[in-house]
């Protein structure tokens, strides 16, 4: 049997050629070590020059370490950071969140899609707050949402108000960041800083790199004393050229808009292949995933014919179909054709 993992993840996928030109380049000589590179310091200018503003950034090596270290400076021990019940940093992180903030709280909304709704914030941000129930110090909003769903503008910077107004900062876990921006066909400072986001976890690994994250801070003060807290967490990479240079090269080449492009293109063409044999998709599909709602019986039968994917990402179970940059048209139609024969 073959087996298809292009549509399991794209984390499957592989990297950019632009980037392992980078990484190749990177490895011609000796430079200094622990971020003090040119390579590194390209890549900081480079996502300066992609949000257009001045920030503070650092790599990581995992979503995983950007999102918890984010929770951990943005949210004391005794604090909670407020987000989607079923986002990445509760389903999918293992504690990492609560464990590098030593005990801070996540406190969690129920919301259709995947997406907080700016009305629903303001009322648990203004709910009980005396000293027997932690302080919400940070509320995390995920574009695209786990179930691929992406916020408008409107409605970010929405939740950026009330988030504000209670004295919170904004942090959004951006995973796929460029999905959604190419989504929106926005720039990257629309769906960022302009909104009213404090803090971004870059996600680059899904949209066509290597490896690598990106944490970047809108505001210097709020970053202040993060770079001893990243290296405590033992995300200062030694040769962090090599996680730095296909950075900038992603960025700088417009590979990211064009991996982004491609992957939701991907989507959207299977979605409406999916509505052609009658299946109308589990949720809109708005970015490079989705997601079937299918028995048993369907999914199993896809199983057998090779095709990996999750269905313990969506609440109610429907089966997560993720385009990359990398998903070819053929093997959208190869899925189709096998669909098809599975509901016949």
């Amino acid at each position: 049997m073959q087996h298809h993992f292009e549509l399991a993840s794209d984390n499957t996928a592989g990297a950019v050629p632009e980037a392992l030109e980078a990484l190749i380049e990177a490895n011609a000589g000796f430079v200094p070590a622990y971020a003090t590179d040119a390579a590194t310091e390209r890549a900081r200018r480079a996502i300066a020059s992609f949000f257009e503003h001045d920030c503070e950034v650092f790599f990581h090596l995992t979503g995983t370490a950007a999102n918890a270290l984010a929770f951990a400076h943005l949210a004391r021990s005794f604090e909670a950071v407020l987000c989607h019940a079923h986002a990445h940093v509760v389903t999918d992180e293992c504690n990492a969140p609560e464990f590098f903030s030593g005990g801070a709280k996540l406190v969690t909304l129920e919301a259709e899609h995947g997406k907080l709704a700016p009305d629903a914030v303001a009322k648990r941000l203004a709910a009980r707050s005396d000293v027997h129930s932690p302080r919400i110090a940070a509320v995390s909003v995920t574009c695209p949402t786990e179930v691929g769903t992406v916020y408008t503008l409107g409605e970010l910077a929405a939740i950026a108000a009330v988030t504000h107004a209670a004295g919170a900062a904004l942090h959004l876990d951006g995973a796929r960041f460029a999905n959604a921006v190419v989504a929106l066909d926005v720039a990257p400072a629309e769906l960022s800083w302009r909104a009213g986001v404090d803090v971004v976890s870059f996600g680059a690994t899904k949209n066509g790199l290597p490896f690598g994250e990106a944490l970047v801070f809108f505001d210097a003060e709020r970053a202040r004393g993060f770079a001893a807290r990243h290296k405590q967490a033992a995300q200062l990479a030694s040769k962090s050229r090599f996680l730095t240079a296909p950075f900038a090269a992603f960025l700088e080449s417009g590979a990211w808009r064009r991996a982004a492009q491609h992957a939701n293109a991907r989507a959207a063409e299977l979605a409406a292949g999916a509505r052609a044999l009658g299946l109308e998709p589990a949720h809109p599909v708005e970015a490079n995933a989705v997601f079937l709602t299918l028995g048993d019986d369907a999914k199993g039968a896809l199983a057998e014919r090779g095709w990996h994917a999750y269905d313990d990402v969506d609440p109610a179970g429907a089966l997560r179909l993720v385009c990359s940059w990398q998903t070819s048209p053929e093997s959208v139609q190869a899925f189709l054709a096998d669909l098809a024969g599975v509901l016949a």
